[in-house]
């Protein structure tokens, strides 16, 4: 089993959301640690839902070339592309799993990125989907 985790776009965001109080103090956290261990992976898609919601739907919205700043760092948390195979294979998961679709996008990329964690408040904690163990690190 990998010892690298998948994160979703909603923890990156409280992570750099000052006014998420609690909830960014936790996710900001669990990334230090995945910095510090080099084990955390993202997708295109986090990084693009990300740079939308922090710098238009969160209170205090970052500046834009903050956000862009961000997202260029973590970009090195993307280790695979998607492509048309990473779709269907979200629509599979998506279909057996009983989840939406953009689930099945975060889930199937965190599967073609070699994760065997996923951090997310979306799906149910503890939940186990293709082989990775959704982690709600709010829930903890």
């Amino acid at each position: 089993m990998s010892d690298k985790t998948f994160v979703d776009s909603n923890i990156l965001i409280y992570a750099h959301d000052s006014d998420s109080g609690a909830r960014q103090r936790q996710a900001a956290g669990w990334l230090k640690k995945l910095w510090q261990s080099q084990t955390g992976r993202l997708s295109v898609q986090v990084l693009q839902e990300f740079y939308v919601n922090v710098t238009r739907k969160i209170r205090v919205p970052l500046a834009k070339p903050t956000a862009r700043d961000i997202v260029r760092n973590y970009g090195s948390w993307v280790h695979s592309e998607t492509t048309p195979a990473t779709v269907v294979r979200a629509s599979e998961i998506s279909e057996v799993s009983k989840i939406s679709f953009w689930d099945g996008m975060i889930i199937a990329a965190a599967e073609q990125s070699g994760a065997s964690e996923l951090l997310s408040e979306d799906l149910n904690h503890g939940q186990m989907v293709v082989g990775i163990r959704i982690v709600n690190p709010f829930a903890l």
